[in-house]
């Protein structure tokens, strides 16, 4: 059970989530495509600042969103059911794997041994097929399955998670050959996603601010309110 208070924190914290992220791919944008070592070497150079601070608000920001996503499968009474707790493991998963390609940015700074920019910033290449083969859909599915099993949400956000995991996981077999997620698919995965955060938080801060003043929310019925349900 949460309260209306912890349920408006929660979808803050998913709104909040969400905005850091689309700071960290404006100002954490990558070098070109073809970039020698040295060309590498020079970019960390000359934004040192930018890319440290955007590998910190990508560090930050799915803690936030798993925050949400979570909440989410606290109200939908989904604690004890396998969906809920796949939803707990998928946000684990993208967790870890966030965690290692800003462990990419940071190495692409360090300039000794000189190999190490290329290195680092070929992991970020590798583990970045990670978001799209395993990391989005062990998050997006289960989550659907929790928002269709309860009124937590619209039923409609709940299909579009669901059809979220099926495309991550149809990208991430397309572009398994290849040796760099392409920029048009890396961009559009991180858009689309966000506006689903934003409608999804935005909702449930608006159900819980319709709920009584006074009454809890609780578990399977929570936040219903009076309706019907960067990369480099």
């Amino acid at each position: 059970m949460l309260t209306k208070r912890a349920t408006v924190w929660a979808a803050l914290s998913g709104l909040v989530g969400t905005c850091l992220l689309g700071i960290s791919f404006a100002i954490n944008t990558g070098p070109q495509a073809g970039t020698s070592g040295a060309q590498l070497t020079a970019f960390g150079q000359q934004h040192h600042d930018t890319i440290l601070w955007g590998a910190w608000l990508q560090a930050v920001d799915p803690v936030l969103i798993a925050v949400f996503a979570l909440a989410i499968v606290v109200l939908a009474g989904a604690t004890a059911r396998l969906a809920g707790w796949m939803t707990l493991f998928g946000a684990a998963t993208l967790m870890t794997v966030s965690l290692i390609e800003i462990t990419g940015y940071i190495g692409t700074l360090h300039t000794s041994p000189a190999t190490m920019p290329g290195t680092s910033l070929a992991l970020i290449h590798s583990v970045q097929h990670l978001w799209f083969i395993v990391a989005a859909p062990a998050l997006w599915l289960p989550l659907g399955l929790v928002i269709l099993g309860s009124g937590v949400l619209p039923r409609i956000l709940g299909y579009l998670a669901i059809v979220l995991a099926a495309a991550y996981a149809l990208a991430g077999a397309v572009t398994l050959l290849d040796l760099t997620v392409p920029a048009a698919l890396q961009i559009s995965a991180g858009v689309v996603p966000a506006l689903w955060w934003l409608a999804a938080a935005g909702t449930l801060i608006i159900r819980a601010r319709q709920a009584s003043a006074t009454a809890g929310l609780p578990s399977g019925v929570a936040a219903a309110g009076h309706g019907t349900a960067g990369r480099w």
